[in-house]
């Protein structure tokens, strides 16, 4: 592939996020102080999800662009209704969406973004299939209004390239990919391009097949896959999938493109007052969407960082009507918290999070996977969730009750999620959740109950 230009930073970051490695005491705040004025060139952001995901994942991006003075109400982060794509493009599947789908309510957030803030044009940063999104909406939608486009660990020659399944969207030989990569230039004139990508660690750009269910066949795809012809292509060292959007690695490179100077600060400054918010969606059939769940409740507790246990009574409680949100909960930026879910026909849920130092408005809701047979015994069932990266072992520190956990993979990185299973005479009692310098404790509920503990990493 011949890259118009190609700045290689080996081994940036490289190091896990440890303790004060950005400035901030165990993973990542600052003390707090005044965010740095906005520079008045920034244009509105808008921030697209990949494949299954939604808008929480960019919360900790929104907090840094925020301690860099970009407003809040400048940045908007997207949630597809359905986030994850069709087998085949053309061939409708219940609760996925094509490539069009994605393109259209893309049109419409971009739309909305211009109306709130009177400002055209904007930039459009996305991670993976958001990624997709975005060049279909500049190069088929009339995306004549996005001033910078940050593609981030997005699979722009595909996952694979295959004579079969033609029809997939990550397939680099189809005529989706093909569509958006003919020409002497990838990227479309008018628009400024960046790619940021993994130096080999990317699962969805490997050689070998065994990440997409076929161990031993060649992809056709390298760890080159994301960069385009005309773009300005980065390689961010050992950072994986998901890093390459959510790292403080990536933040710098996404703000420094898109601002046109270095960010003044990485750390993410606290603020004195925090409310938290978001959506309650739902998994139909076990299929992630972004649907609205109405009649979910949602309860907040204070609980002790060492312990996990709760510290006075509960601080907030709502319930969601038909769109589906939650809050506004009013909190402390130090607190450690349970958020506890409780749907009708999921488990109730138990997250337990780090302190939020700023507020948010798309602190999402999912309710963890029913009980399955895998469960059957387990007294409590805790799981540990990196949502904005996944596990690296050797390079991550990662620790569930103080052991590495067995279910992780080494090598690429490629597990998000680890499941501790206890017997019933453990019970109610703590259980720690290590990775790199972040570290939160959970309490073990009874799984007879049908109740599921997660400890949700932030960082």
């Amino acid at each position: 592939m011949r890259l118009s230009r190609r700045l290689i930073l080996k081994g940036a970051g490289a190091l896990p996020l440890l303790a004060g490695s950005f400035g901030f005491p165990r993973f990542g705040l600052a003390q707090t102080q005044p965010a740095a004025p906005g520079p008045a060139e920034v244009p509105p952001i808008l921030f697209v999800h990949g494949n299954g995901d939604h808008a929480a994942l960019w919360i900790t991006t929104l907090w840094r662009m925020e301690s860099n003075g970009v407003p809040r109400e400048r940045m908007l982060a997207i949630n597809f209704t359905n986030p994850l794509a069709r087998a085949d493009d053309k061939v409708e599947q219940p609760n996925r969406s094509s490539t069009k789908d994605q393109r259209r309510e893309l049109g419409e957030a971009v739309k909305e973004l211009q109306r709130r803030t009177g400002a055209s044009p904007i930039a459009l940063v996305g991670n993976s299939r958001g990624g997709y999104s975005i060049r279909n909406y500049i190069k088929n939608g009339g995306g004549s209004d996005i001033s910078h486009a940050v593609l981030c660990g997005v699979p722009n020659h595909g996952i694979y390239e295959w004579d079969e399944g033609l029809g997939g969207e990550f397939n680099g030989g189809g005529p989706f990919l093909r569509g958006l990569n003919e020409g002497e230039s990838e990227v479309t004139p008018g628009t400024a391009f960046l790619t940021l990508r993994s130096d080999g660690i990317d699962k969805y750009a490997q050689a070998d097949g065994r990440f997409v269910g076929k161990p031993g066949t060649p992809t056709g795809v390298t760890s080159d896959s994301p960069a385009l012809k005309g773009a300005t292509n980065l390689v961010l060292g050992a950072l994986d999938h998901r890093e390459v959007a959510f790292h403080p690695r990536a933040f710098r490179e996404i703000y420094k493109f898109i601002a046109g100077r270095e960010p003044s600060r990485i750390e993410i400054v606290p603020e004195v007052e925090v409310k938290l918010s978001g959506l309650v969606t739902d998994t139909p059939g076990g299929v992630v969407t972004n649907r609205p769940v109405s009649g979910a409740t949602v309860e907040i507790y204070r609980v002790s960082p060492e312990s996990g246990e709760r510290i006075g009574g509960r601080i907030h409680s709502s319930q969601t009507g038909a769109d589906g949100r939650w809050g506004p909960a009013q909190i402390e930026p130090t607190w450690h918290l349970e958020i506890v879910l409780t749907s009708a026909g999921s488990p109730t849920t138990h997250f337990y999070r780090s302190p939020f130092p700023r507020s948010s408005d798309v602190v999402h809701l999912r309710a963890a996977r029913p009980l399955g047979p895998a469960d059957g015994g387990a007294g409590a069932v805790v799981l540990m969730s990196r949502p904005r990266g996944y596990f690296g072992l050797p390079r991550d520190v990662v620790l569930i009750d103080g052991k590495e956990p067995k279910d992780v993979k080494p090598g690429v990185p490629t597990d998000s999620t680890t499941t501790l299973r206890l017997a019933a005479e453990e019970v109610g009692r703590a259980v720690a959740a290590m990775f790199n310098g972040e570290r939160i404790v959970a309490r073990a509920w009874p799984a007879s109950e049908n109740r599921i503990a997660v400890a949700e990493l932030t960082y």
